[in-house]
């Protein structure tokens, strides 16, 4: 591999790392922003901990649980880290919010949903 190409590659993960930081201290922005959502890492671990016992029960098709900004922050969250900060940032932008806390619960679902085919399109 030439030094050119090296430096190019080197050069796309410096990018990579850039975006996660990026997307990261969003995310640490967003948690800490408001008084109603300093309790949320109490509540992330308990969803953390729901989360690993779900599978061991069988999904109920009827029942549909409400979407919680935790849900949504997580996939946006990995969204960014995968390198698609700018567009995750479009889309909240898009439903009227500069940050995802300001984001209108029922818009959620629709958000979830534009923000899951990231990446997977093509």
């Amino acid at each position: 591999m030439g030094k050119v190409s090296e430096l190019s590659v080197l050069v796309d993960e410096l990018r990579k790392c850039g975006e996660t930081l990026v997307g990261i201290s969003q995310e640490l922005a967003d948690m800490f922003s408001g008084a109603e959502e300093e309790k949320q890492p109490i509540k992330k671990t308990a969803a953390k901990k729901k989360a690993v016992e779900e599978p061991k029960q069988e999904p109920q098709p009827e029942t549909e649980r409400p979407l919680t900004l935790e849900d949504v922050r997580a996939v946006c969250a990995d969204k960014s880290r995968s390198g698609f900060t700018a567009e995750v940032k479009a889309i909240l932008t898009k439903h009227g919010a500069d940050k995802l806390s300001e984001v209108d619960p029922a818009e959620y679902k629709a958000l979830l949903a534009e923000v899951e085919v990231l990446g997977n399109a093509g």
